[in-house]
């Protein structure tokens, strides 16, 4: 009984400190962007401040999302470095129990905490992002798009059925790639000869063409035309969209096997949706490798001194696993690694590299 009712006390203690760690994060990057896009939104007339906080709010879910793991490593850090400061390692230990046994509880905590991350955080956060842009076309969408934006937000190229061919780029997508704003389309004719430019405020994709509204009409020796609609032919499919203009990261960990089955289908690469599905699969054993590593440079006691030196230790072994995470990363979407080898190795390396200096500290 003593163990249990010890393990379940660091248990509540790790889950505590972590929560404290996040929310603080959460509070900060949330008054960091509150002020960004109230900044952005200075000079549009008749913006509540109501509207802007929302979009801001849910915004930050899916940014923070990435900021979970260090938040595991300083909660746990936080965690042990306290415990040791009260002597209550040093109580535990005289206990009988050894360092693996007030690990464990973390371990279990990081795992549980990682599971609900990927299976109901991450789907929540995607609905968010969703609807922060569409409140974010509501706050942008009075300004005029006539201002041509070149190498800004999303590229794609298309052709028609009767061989006109078409560039468009966009500020933002919504819908997964379905709806844009912030629209510029160069057209050519069969000859690769430049027809002419259109601005739109939003386009929407329907079978067979997209469907431009509020779209400013440049052609060469003509006036601009103003148009309330304009129907461009293409030839793209909803799949094809998703690849160019939806990000892997707005796409909920439930609905990534059914985007990378429509993009395989489709004869598409799906590596972005590979890394990101093994990324949210690996997420549990990543807190529990950032548990090891915290656990590795704080179990010291207190008045042995070197605190200081024990938390950058930690967080430069955090920084460190992040960095190879994003090179991993970057040679998966450059298609030359294996999705699953690029989101299981920084895993495995911190888990291991926690785990043998853990079993050096405690057993020699």
């Amino acid at each position: 009984m003593i163990p249990f009712t010890l393990g379940r006390y660091f248990a509540w203690r790790f889950l505590g400190a972590t929560m404290a760690v996040f929310g603080g994060v959460f509070v900060l990057v949330v008054l960091i962007d509150y002020v960004e896009l109230t900044r952005r939104t200075s000079d549009i007339p008749n913006v509540s401040p109501w509207m802007v906080a929302q979009t801001s709010l849910f915004r930050v879910p899916q940014a923070i999302e990435r900021l979970v793991p260090f938040s595991v490593l300083v909660g746990a850090m936080s965690c042990y470095l306290n415990l040791s400061r009260r002597l209550e390692l040093v109580i535990a230990r005289a206990a009988g129990m050894s360092a693996w046994q007030f690990v464990a509880p973390a371990l279990a905590v990081a795992l549980l905490l990682g599971t609900a991350m990927t299976m109901a955080y991450n789907p929540l956060s995607a609905m968010l992002r969703e609807r922060s842009k569409r409140l974010e076309s509501e706050l942008f969408g009075e300004r005029a798009t006539g201002a041509l934006q070149v190498g800004a937000g999303f590229w794609v190229r298309q052709r028609s059925l009767d061989g006109h061919q078409a560039v468009i780029n966009a500020t933002s997508s919504r819908g997964q790639g379905a709806r844009l704003d912030g629209v510029s389309i160069f057209t050519y004719d069969p000859a690769g000869h430049f027809e002419e430019r259109l601005e739109a405020r939003t386009a929407a994709l329907e079978s067979g063409h997209w469907r431009l509204e509020q779209v400013r009409v440049y052609a060469s020796g003509a006036p601009p035309r103003d148009l309330e609609t304009y129907l461009l032919s293409t030839t793209l499919t909803p799949e094809q969209v998703r690849e160019s203009f939806a990000t892997p990261e707005t796409v909920s960990f439930w609905q990534l096997p059914l985007y990378i089955n429509r993009a395989e289908q489709a004869g598409l690469g799906a590596a972005g949706y590979r890394l990101q599905y093994q990324l949210l699969m690996a997420r549990p054993f990543l807190l529990a490798g950032m548990v090891l590593l915290a656990a590795s440079v704080s179990l010291r006691f207190f008045r042995f001194g070197g605190v200081s030196k024990m938390v950058l230790s930690g967080i430069g072994a955090g920084f460190l696993l992040y960095i190879l995470s994003k090179v991993t990363e970057d040679l998966s979407k450059a298609e030359l690694m294996h999705p699953g080898a690029a989101a299981w190795v920084p895993v495995l390396f911190g888990m291991v590299t926690g785990f043998v200096v853990l079993l050096y500290q405690e057993d020699g």
